[in-house]
């Protein structure tokens, strides 16, 4: 999608140029999504510019889309929602905003009135400042329960930091802002929302990823979608994106890789056994014959398994993470 987008009102007349898309994502949020709504409209009354307000709607059972859709009249909001078909998560809903937005600049938020859209305006100028092109927010004095969500989360920031290399203190906070036009560039899929930092240095050299201190309120209403349980999820969520960082493009280096280090090892062993063999000793009966054979099949999958990837990654094409039941808003 292009960033740069106009909305035609009249053959003769273009509408402003949107400057900023605020993303949130919904699923089962019906008491805080009215409070969402007006509480980003208040802190972007005096914005200055063409704004844009876009929710998803992850597969809510309850009244979130009906409540939301009470604000579609209301003129001073451009407002646009998104609803799926099913629940799809929140990497999904992200994505999908991300891709209906047509703002130079994209604001994500929770939906749970935990993130303060007041500070928006604030992060808005301090990229521009700082001349970057993510600036995630750190919740510094973070309002949850501290053994099941503030250090496991400590915890995981220090791994994910570790392991890819962009070293921010909280990868899990919602407010973010992006510049539209890298934003777009990555494809959000599964539950790698938690690691969007690290796929957008994937395109972009990791200084020009940035954090701010932002507020971080108790959650009133509704209950919490995660929980302790996602460790073992985000870790493995985080084999996978270091594997996309490194060896996307290649996969058949990494395969190839693994398979010339078994085959290494199958070598060594027939050749022993092979000498052994020239000076009379019997290896029919060895379990070592066994193991370097195996060796070496494993090593020969291996290798043809990169082969096949790097087929793949030259003919596939990513589907689409959602399907849209139905978008409502002015220009739907």
């Amino acid at each position: 999608m292009p960033t740069d987008h106009f909305v035609t009102s009249s053959p003769a007349v273009a509408a402003p140029e949107i400057e900023l898309s605020v993303v949130v994502p919904f699923m089962n949020e019906e008491e805080n999504v009215g409070r969402m709504i007006e509480r980003i409209a208040e802190a972007l009354k005096d914005f200055g510019k063409p704004w844009e307000l876009i929710l998803i709607d992850d597969g809510s059972t309850d009244r979130t889309l009906s409540r939301a859709q009470t604000y579609l009249a209301r003129p001073d909001l451009d407002l646009k929602i998104i609803e799926f078909q099913r629940n799809f998560g929140q990497a999904a809903g992200l994505q999908a905003g991300f891709d209906a937005a047509r703002g130079r600049l994209i604001a994500s938020l929770d939906g749970d009135l935990q993130n303060d859209p007041h500070d928006i305006p604030g992060m808005i100028a301090e990229m521009e400042a700082r001349d970057l092109d993510l600036l995630c927010g750190w919740r510094k004095a973070r309002q949850d329960a501290l053994v099941l969500r503030k250090i496991p989360s400590w915890c995981a920031n220090r791994l994910i930091g570790k392991v890819t290399g962009v070293r921010i203190h909280d990868y899990g906070c919602g407010l973010k802002l992006y510049r539209a036009s890298i934003i777009k560039q990555v494809r959000i899929m599964g539950g790698m929302h938690r690691f969007i930092p690290a796929w957008v240095a994937s395109v972009i050299p990791s200084s020009r990823i940035g954090e701010t201190v932002v507020n971080h309120h108790a959650r009133q209403f509704g209950t919490s979608k995660y929980g302790i349980s996602r460790t073992a999820r985000v870790i493995l969520d985080l084999l996978a994106v270091l594997f996309f960082m490194r060896f996307r493009q290649r996969p058949g280096h990494f395969f190839g890789m693994i398979g010339f280090f078994i085959g290494s090892i199958s070598a060594l062993i027939l050749f022993y056994l092979f000498v052994i063999k020239l000076m009379g000793e019997d290896i029919g009966t060895r379990p070592l014959l066994l193991v370097g054979v195996m060796l070496f099949l494993a090593a020969i999958q291996m290798i043809t398994t990169g082969i096949v990837a790097e087929m793949l990654t030259r003919s596939y094409d990513e589907p689409r993470a959602y399907i849209v039941r139905k978008t409502y808003g002015k220009d739907a």
